[in-house]
């Protein structure tokens, strides 16, 4: 057949507006599937199905328009039409995917307009002076398996900065899109609401590291603190809580007692047990923690806690990750027992430690379904962590199984700027789609 007459039957037979229609809801559903999955922490392999099924959907579809015309009386073969009919059929369908194409403009307008651009409109707060977000750390060891180091004690850091309440610290979920040094900061502080930025890199050489940190005020452009800490493995404990308590000098926030105590403490002087426990939170520290990362994680506290039967706060790491493959995963006697195990023994041995009423926090909300009990238990932490983002967005969760939609979208202790936040407030306010995603979702193990 000549091109030219190829292209004229593509045109004829509205080929070219069903690609255009095709590729307008393909991108809504994607758009849709990436923002709302991760809020209901279903899995990325199922987004990643959804993005595979519509690019496998798009020939298929682009030859069934080729094939077929759709007739009052139903799906009929192109060919099986005389032209007359044809071409009547063909207008009509043309004027029915113009419809489909316009409709989905506008929902693709309105998800931008009311689901995107209020990710990035900031209010009419001022930004505190003693605010601060720590960017990804860079992984400047030679062995890029090491990047869990650099992810672990970032994640390290950023707990022990939450446990001051004079400082307003942004979540790891709201910065861990951002690259670490990256080229535009006071836009990133723009976004995050904040006045202070924290970079950082950590070199990991067999027996040595060295964590280079710098704390940089916005809007003069200007290093507030700077430093680079050369330890050895079995010396590294120590480094977060010093940067915490240098980045409390430099921003003039007060320390109480019980935050100075809070900071000093030691989790481990088990260097393998320590290596361990970092791996394990690297996983956790991801932006969409799934049950799966969470049960990879698991084996790695499991080994920080036979290394260092002590270190209590991998026992409620151990706690916290078993919950959630409990809750998302692996309902089983087993797993809650495991669960348990862990919730006991960060209790005998840190019973007052935010850590471990955080995993009892989890224990309660993943595994007892108790979420008058949990929402209680959170409150505690928030006492003693105010700087948290798992406490505010677990909140706002349990709000929403609980169907308080004006509670959960209410929560004003999340960061501006923060990705949780985000999809909250998206989800949950004023619109048709929570009552929609709860009647699709509502029976389903999701958080």
């Amino acid at each position: 057949m000549n091109p030219k007459n190829i292209l004229t039957e593509l045109k004829r037979r509205n080929v070219y507006r069903a690609a255009v229609a095709y590729g307008v809801v393909a991108w809504f559903l994607t758009q849709l599937t990436t923002q709302v999955f991760p809020f209901f922490e279903i899995p990325n392999s199922a987004v990643r199905f959804v993005v595979i099924a519509l690019a496998v959907g798009f020939p298929i579809a682009m030859l069934l328009s080729w094939i077929y015309e759709l007739t009052p009386e139903g799906v009929v073969r192109t060919e099986d039409l005389d032209p007359i009919e044809a071409r009547s059929v063909q207008r009509r369908s043309g004027r029915l995917l113009d419809f489909i194409i316009i409709g989905a403009l506008l929902l693709v307008i309105a998800m931008l307009v009311t689901g995107r651009l209020p990710f990035y409109r900031q209010t009419g707060e001022s930004i505190s002076q003693k605010s601060i977000a720590v960017l990804p750390f860079e992984n400047l060891s030679e062995d890029k398996a090491n990047a869990y180091f650099a992810d672990g004690i970032r994640e390290e850091i950023l707990t022990r900065l939450a446990k001051i309440a004079d400082l307003k610290v942004i979540s790891r979920t709201s910065t861990q899109r951002y690259q670490s040094k990256p080229g535009n900061l006071a836009e990133i502080a723009k976004q995050l609401g904040v006045a202070n930025i924290l970079e950082g890199s950590v070199q990991k050489a067999t027996d040595q590291v060295r964590v280079t940190v710098q704390l940089i005020q916005v809007a003069s452009d200007s290093h507030l603190w700077a430093d680079t800490f050369d330890r050895k493995l079995t010396d590294i404990f120590g480094v977060e809580s010093e940067i915490a308590k240098a980045i409390a000098d430099a921003l003039q926030a007060k320390l109480t007692g019980g935050e100075q105590r809070a900071l000093a403490v030691k989790p481990t002087n088990n260097s393998e047990a320590y290596d361990a426990y970092l791996r394990g939170l690297a996983l956790e520290a991801r932006t969409t923690v799934s049950p799966d990362d969470s049960g990879k994680a698991v084996g790695f506290y499991e080994r920080a806690v036979q290394l260092d039967p002590a270190f209590a706060l991998a026992w409620a790491r151990l706690s916290r990750a078993n919950a959630h493959v409990y809750f998302g995963l692996d309902s089983t006697t087993t797993r809650r027992e495991a669960t348990e195990r862990a919730l006991n023994t960060a209790q005998k041995l840190q019973p007052n430690s935010p850590e471990t009423l955080l995993a009892q926090a989890y224990y309660q909300y993943w595994v007892r379904r108790d979420y008058e009990l949990a929402k209680a238990t959170f409150g505690r932490v928030r006492e003693l962590l105010p700087g948290s983002s798992d406490v505010p967005g677990a909140l706002a969760l349990i709000a929403r199984r609980q169907g308080r939609w004006d509670e959960g979208a209410g929560m004003k202790a999340l960061p501006t700027g923060s990705k949780l936040l985000c999809s909250i407030r998206a989800t949950l306010n004023g619109s048709p789609w929570p009552h929609r995603l709860t009647r699709i979702f509502g029976n389903s193990r999701l958080r």
